[in-house]
């Protein structure tokens, strides 16, 4: 049966008229721009639609187009996207007359070596006469853009390796840049402004003023960034901060004394600081002109500012490489603003503003935006809190508390049989961000807790519940579903909807006696899941990890993916560490030797501290893992040895996870186990021991999966 229209030439003519009256759609890559930059979900479209969420995702990859009935409303959708966020112009085109005070950018060539594909960029350029000169014998050709009118001159050196993503027009030249001792600061796209300040004063006049530094809102509610400079060593010797923080207080405090004289200066020049003060993230303001914000992020590399964990070998490389580090992730996931945990929790304000304009007597005011978490702080319910909690501690709390936490679990062994320790392997797996996996679709509370008595169980509303779950006997190789440890309930306690709804799942009946429910909802995380998700994918991507490899192409992609391009090995790691550090700042405890029980605190006052989302996500995290685990021993009747948050260790008769995962005759992974790939959920390998070094482990009462990866386990005494 054919596919081919009936009437070609009417078909051709038809679709001759639609383009003569500007009707086509705009390309795929285009609509995925409009709908990222105005904050908006595939979800969120979709809903408004009337479709499914696949129909969009065809539509944006150009596998298909809306039909009639649903043509014009995405054709005014995007019409109306299209007027809120114009294209921005092409990387090479003339900047616009407004930016004509901004220095000019430097962008350099390089060896067919150092560039990221077999082409030659095409140098900026004024006209046919403005050629490359030759390479010089130890060196990259510098090449030198149109040097706008400026008041500074921009000096042309060696930059990192430039960027394709196109420079916003009221942000020419990105969202930061790093700043050497010799006046450079290097910025994206391979740019290098001059900078003449000598005083923490003048940088912050100068990126203010002159630089062209800061990124666009990710929401249309939201606030445009603020420029971040990084400080290296030598220029923050050369502003007059210390190299390092020395003196006692300082290195308690981890800030400035007040009457530092950089302090004081900075208080003179009528700038402020942040409660926080001059840390190694200190960010210095005025109060906003109009809609015009004065403020400026700043990073000291010497004062630790960017912790190894998060950003490993990032400390140690050159400026430009730096900025290509920060860089990169400021575009694919938010400048950042502090530690990845920090950012991460301000990502998601950032795609969840928690206001917007609305019209009360014909003026615009701010109002509360529908699916935010507002603008005011809100108590937990006592069994969500901590016991420091002043909800604990004013109402002499002594009911229990939610203990949704992540798997620290290990088998008894005595419950490995014969054929486990004869095979020669134990293989550790580990879960892609396996909280972002379980913050796709997530439904959370949104408004206040209210209080309930024997309340019937309803898995689609989010809260906690106490109930009983201790007559629930479940084999004992895997970990119980219900606890972090992975032993068998005791009693009633409190648990999180997901939990119990999980135990329906496994054909019990649930009868709560106590519930703290919300009756606002929503999918608060999904702009901040989605984002972070393609942020992932796309750096794995450049770092040779596709999702279109096979298992075994992926296996070996992984194994070398880190040396491949150390740049974007540490925005991978960055990555991954928002992703938990998010997660976790949403019930960050007190801090300090001086706290009292009782007595609030900094993080619990924001309206992001919500243990009630964090429980929540963990929760599902968790149930998906048993999930898993409990569908392997049907596909391969293999049982994990121990479980360590988002890692599993097999016994295994090979080296490799392709020994012992679950696939059909055709080699297609079977759904419902463990599957190797990219994506976020799917697994990869961690590591690889011989099966006797993990039994002598778990005799021990010490974890596998702890150490799985390097081995370590006879130097670590304090598990």
């Amino acid at each position: 049966m054919s596919s081919q229209p009936s009437d070609p030439l009417a078909a051709v003519d038809a679709l001759l008229a639609a383009v003569e009256a500007g009707h086509l759609l705009p390309a795929p890559a285009e609509r995925i721009r409009l709908r990222e930059a105005a904050g908006l979900t595939q979800a969120a479209v979709a809903q408004a639609l009337g479709v499914r969420i696949p129909s969009i995702q065809a539509w944006e990859e150009g596998r298909a187009e809306p039909k009639p009935e649903r043509l014009q409303a995405y054709r005014r959708l995007l019409e109306g996207l299209a007027q809120r966020y114009p294209a921005p112009p092409q990387p090479h085109a003339t900047p616009p007359a407004d930016t004509a005070h901004l220095p000019a950018a430097t962008t350099n060539t390089f060896p067919a070596a150092d560039r990221p594909g077999p082409s030659t960029p095409e140098p900026t350029t004024s006209s046919p006469a403005s050629a490359a000169p030759p390479a010089a014998p130890n060196g990259p050709a510098v090449v030198e853009s149109v040097v706008r009118p400026s008041s500074r001159r921009l000096a042309a050196k060696t930059a990192a390796k430039p960027a394709t993503t196109p420079a916003d027009p009221q942000f020419p030249h990105g969202p930061l840049a790093v700043l050497d001792g010799d006046g450079s600061a290097y910025g994206v796209n391979g740019i290098v402004l001059d900078c003449p300040a000598t005083t923490v004063v003048e940088l912050v006049e100068w990126t203010l003023k002159e630089s062209g530094l800061g990124a666009p809102r990710l929401n249309r509610n939201g606030k445009d960034s603020d420029p971040l400079v990084v400080l290296t060593a030598s220029a923050a010797v050369k502003l007059g901060l210390p190299e390092r923080l020395e003196g006692p207080e300082e290195r308690r405090s981890l800030r400035l004394v007040d009457d530092h004289p950089v302090v004081k200066q900075i208080g003179k020049a009528k700038w402020q600081l942040t409660q926080r003060g001059f840390g190694p993230w200190p960010r210095i303001y005025r109060k906003a002109q109009g809609s015009a914000r004065q403020c400026v992020q700043l990073a000291v590399l010497s004062w630790d500012a960017l912790d190894t964990r998060s950003w490993p070998g990032a400390t140690t490389m050159h400026p430009a490489d730096i900025a290509r580090v920060l860089g990169t992730y400021a575009q694919r996931v938010i400048t950042p603003r502090g530690s990845t945990a920090v950012s991460g929790l301000e990502l998601m304000t950032a795609l969840r503003p928690p206001t917007r304009a609305v019209q009360e007597n014909g003026t615009w005011v701010p109002g509360h935006n529908p699916g935010s978490l507002g603008t005011d702080p809100m108590d937990p319910a006592p069994p969500e809190a901590i016991a420091e909690h002043p909800v604990v501690v004013r109402s002499g709390w002594t009911g229990g508390f939610l203990n949704e936490e992540a798997y620290q679990w290990v088998r008894d062994p005595a419950l490995l049989s014969d054929e486990e320790c004869l095979l020669p392997y134990a293989v550790g797996l580990d879960l892609n961000t396996a909280f972002l996996a379980a913050a796709a679709r997530l439904t959370v509370g949104l408004s206040a807790p209210d209080h309930f008595h024997r309340p019937v169980f309803n898995k689609k509303i989010p809260g906690s519940w106490l109930a009983d779950l201790s007559h629930i006997d479940l084999d004992p190789r895997l970990p119980s579903p219900f606890t972090p440890d992975g032993t068998r309930p005791t009693g009633p306690a409190w648990y999180q909807t997901h939990t119990l709804a999980y135990a329906q799942e496994l054909g019990h009946d649930v009868h709560p006696v106590e519930a703290y429910l919300r009756r606002e909802t929503g999918a608060y995380l999904d702009p901040w899941h989605d984002r972070l998700k393609t942020a992932y994918m796309d750096t794995l991507a450049d770092l040779g990890v596709t999702a279109d490899l096979t298992d075994a192409g992926f296996l070996a992609a992984m194994e070398h993916h880190k040396q491949t391009d150390p740049a974007m090995a540490a925005v991978l790691a960055a990555i991954k560490a928002t992703v938990k550090g998010g997660i976790g700042k949403l019930r960050e405890r007190p801090q300090g030797r001086t706290y009292r029980d009782g007595d609030p605190w900094p993080a619990m006052q924001r309206p992001t501290w919500r243990p009630d989302i964090r429980a929540t996500v963990i929760s599902k995290a968790r149930v998906n893992m048993h999930r898993k685990l409990t569908n392997m021993v049907k596909l391969t009747g293999l049982y994990p040895l121990a479980v360590l948050s988002d890692c599993v260790v097999y016994p295994s008769p090979g080296p490799s996870p392709l020994d012992f995962l679950p696939y059909d005759a055709s080699g297609k992974p079977l759904m419902g186990g463990f599957r190797l790939g990219p994506t976020p959920g799917l697994a990869k390998l961690e590591g690889v021991q011989e099966m006797s070094w993990a039994v002598d482990l778990m005799e021990k009462g010490l974890n596998p999966a702890r150490h799985i990866k390097g081995g370590d386990a006879v130097l670590d005494e304090g598990e």
